[in-house]
């Protein structure tokens, strides 16, 4: 998929572990973790809002785009 999830990297520069993390954002440490592992097929901009208020970042931090081809 072309849209690669940079979760791990914030997670890292902030110190939060995925579970404190879950719990401010207000999701399942499961959903969590398909999102960090970049496994979600979608992800809701209210969760994307969560995610940007709990790591004080902005949602290109977390989302990048890749091309399946390697070119951009």
């Amino acid at each position: 998929m072309p849209i690669v999830i940079n979760l791990d990297v914030m997670m890292a520069r902030r110190k939060i572990s995925a579970g404190e993390l879950a719990e401010r954002v207000g999701i399942t440490p499961a959903n969590l973790s398909i999102l960090k592992n970049n496994k979600a097929k979608a992800v809701r901009f209210s969760t994307l809002e969560a995610l940007c208020k709990a790591l004080d970042c902005q949602p290109a931090d977390l989302l990048e785009y890749v091309p399946e081809d390697g070119t951009q």
